[in-house]
């Protein structure tokens, strides 16, 4: 119990709370624990947002598809996530993308009105609430922008950009393999490889394995 409110208290819907704090309002409420295998579909686009579930340890992906069957990856949801607020109370809240877990992953589950008790009792939960859809449409709207108006090019360049800025460090250290990547942005493989390839023979960029050294900024531009 102890680990579970130390994640909790790192969820956005219970900032600058205390672990104590979380535990006394848990009390409150009646939830459960969920535990889900790796590689498990937790819920495909279409089907209704039941739960208001909170990542307690493990990791999920996000992806949305076209009707081509192509996919393009939306967020990786990681410890401490609300999934999905924005649908938990919609009146349409048919899920807009498919989300499966990349490995085990534990669950607090509550219904959405233990969560509207929790928001009705405590007004700084029901202020982070609102806080995290805010942010939450601030992510989409650039996400969305990028997908649609960004070329091949702009997207690699903005993707490392980000992740340098994120990490401190001009040399960046990739999680992640090349398809997720291409996934994220929803582009090829090969497009994406040919970009690194580009921008590496312009001298704006080393690439060693997982580690890809930003040389200069500017050509990446």
């Amino acid at each position: 119990m102890i680990d579970t409110l130390t994640v909790l208290s790192t969820c956005p819907l219970f900032s600058g709370f205390e672990p104590k704090e979380i535990e006394d309002v848990l009390l409150k409420i009646f939830y459960r624990i969920v535990e889900i295998p790796a590689k498990e579909i937790y819920t495909l686009a279409g089907n209704p947002c039941k739960y208001a579930d909170i990542i307690i340890d493990g990791e999920m992906i996000a992806r949305m598809e076209g009707l081509s069957g192509k996919q393009v990856q939306i967020d990786r949801l990681q410890e401490g996530t609300l999934i999905a607020p924005a649908f938990i109370f919609a009146k349409d809240n048919a899920m807009p993308v498919n989300v499966e877990t990349s490995r085990p992953t534990r669950l607090l589950r509550m219904a959405p009105s233990e969560l509207k008790k929790l928001m009705d009792e405590n007004e700084r939960i029901r202020m982070n609430f609102i806080r995290q859809l805010s942010i939450i449409n601030v992510f989409l709207t650039r996400k969305m922008r990028m997908l649609s108006l960004f070329s091949v090019r702009e997207k690699v360049a903005y993707f490392l950009i980000s992740a340098a800025q994120h990490q401190g460090s001009r040399t960046i250290r990739i999680d992640k393999s090349r398809q997720e990547i291409a996934d994220m942005f929803g582009i090829q493989k090969f497009s994406l490889l040919r970009c690194l390839s580009e921008f590496e023979e312009s001298g704006a960029i080393r690439v060693e394995g997982r580690e890809i050294t930003i040389l200069n900024s500017d050509k990446l531009k």
